[in-house]
């Protein structure tokens, strides 16, 4: 990876703190009976006059399926951070329009998204928030040169262009930071393993986890697979885990499978350690699932909402209030997303009157010459498109996610 050196544009979080003191008074409220903040329609706000000159940042995500948790909590922080950034004023004296569409976990429905978007005017994309959703929209905003910022498009593909960056670490990122915090920590001396071969989440930070294992002195006694076409019955894998003894079973996949697995894990008497990364943030509000089996989960994570910092607890206080519920790490993500866009804006002062393509090249350069102390740490970027931060380790009592460091 090439290191540049960096002109630093700092977004302290005290600024922010004040700004989102300025803002909680106009924080989205709850959607009335009968309106799901989840439904395929788009949300979409104005930050001030439409007759004025506004910048307009789109975001893409899935608010219904099985990803719900992931795509609506993106909308829902994206929300928080735009009436913020509006109350204070805006970007350069500039206010924001907003508006997000459902994608359902779907690529074609998410490169249909960012068409309806671009018709609106649209000069930023936050998206999509799904590796393979992200990967497809950037085909698009490729050709388009639009600026692209995902919060939580975690494969390495995500970046492979030059107007694309991300929030959240890579896949192999992920794999590797991972088999460093087990051994690390010496969480686990047999692992088992249980990924999905058919997504590349999945299979990228399997593959990367298994190379620093073996470097980290790591035995993996068992790497069992599923795929999309049979993604309800893990008895074969638990099993075979089981067998061999694993005393902490690593689980680099969604929050839904994942719940599946540790409900049937219970059922057979099977009871290690349970170790994922962001895929698993969300287990607990899985529907219909006893929160009491994700007791003492592990995962590594850039963000944790028990945190005292001043930052999130303001932004924790916030959502709570707007939306009765509590962030996880894609809302985090998201929120820094807006900043990180604020901070570039400003640095490279960019204008709402440019081309959208005019304003991707010169975020290019701005984003790498920012700094910005967010709900995910401190972070800057590199050229390629990845984000320089440090992750956390949390583990889940009680309901609720207890930072490990």
């Amino acid at each position: 990876m090439r290191i540049l050196k960096k002109a630093v544009s700092v977004v302290t979080a005290s600024a922010l703190a004040m700004s989102m003191l300025a803002g909680c008074g106009s924080s989205p409220a709850a959607p009335a009976e009968g309106e799901s903040k989840g439904s395929a329609a788009a949300t979409e706000t104005a930050g001030g006059s439409s007759s004025g000159a506004v910048f307009k940042i789109g975001g893409i995500g899935p608010t219904t399926g099985g990803a719900a948790a992931y795509g609506t909590a993106v909308q829902n922080a994206i929300q928080i951070a735009v009436d913020e950034i509006n109350a204070a004023g805006g970007i350069n004296g500039s206010q924001i329009e907003y508006k997000f569409e459902d994608d359902e976990l779907n690529a074609e429905k998410s490169v249909n998204a960012y068409n309806t978007l671009k018709d609106w005017g649209m000069q930023f994309l936050i998206g999509s928030v799904t590796s393979g959703c992200s990967i497809a929209v950037s085909e698009k905003t490729k050709e388009d040169n639009m600026f692209q910022l995902s919060p939580s498009g975690s494969a390495d593909d995500c970046v492979k262009y030059d107007n694309v960056f991300r929030v959240c670490f890579s896949d192999s990122n992920q794999g590797l930071k991972s088999a460093d915090y087990i051994a690390d920590n010496k969480l686990g001396t047999k692992i088992g393993v249980i990924y999905d071969s058919s997504d590349v989440y999945s299979s990228g930070i399997y593959q990367k986890f298994a190379a620093e294992a073996q470097v980290k002195g790591l035995e993996i006694v068992s790497a069992e697979a599923f795929n999309a076409d049979n993604k309800t019955d893990f008895s074969v894998q638990i099993q075979k885990a089981k067998d061999a003894g694993a005393d902490l079973v690593f689980l680099p996949i969604y929050y839904t499978e994942a719940a599946l697995i540790l409900k049937q894990a219970s059922t057979m008497g099977y009871s290690p350690k349970f170790f994922g990364c962001d895929g698993l943030d969300g287990i607990t509000a899985v529907e219909n699932f006893d929160e009491s089996l994700a007791e003492g989960v592990m995962l590594l994570t850039p963000f944790a909402a028990d945190a005292k910092d001043d930052l999130t607890v303001k932004f924790v206080s916030a959502y709570k209030n707007a939306y009765t519920d509590t962030p996880n790490q894609f809302a985090a993500d998201a929120y820094d997303a807006v900043y990180a866009i604020k901070a570039a804006v400003e640095k490279e002062g960019i204008t709402p009157d440019m081309s959208v393509s005019d304003i991707s090249d010169k975020m290019k350069t701005g984003m790498t010459e920012i700094s910005v102390e967010g709900l995910t740490g401190t972070i800057s970027w590199e050229a390629s498109g990845e984000p320089n931060k440090e992750p956390k380790g949390v583990v889940i009592q009680n309901g609720a996610y207890v930072s490990m460091d």
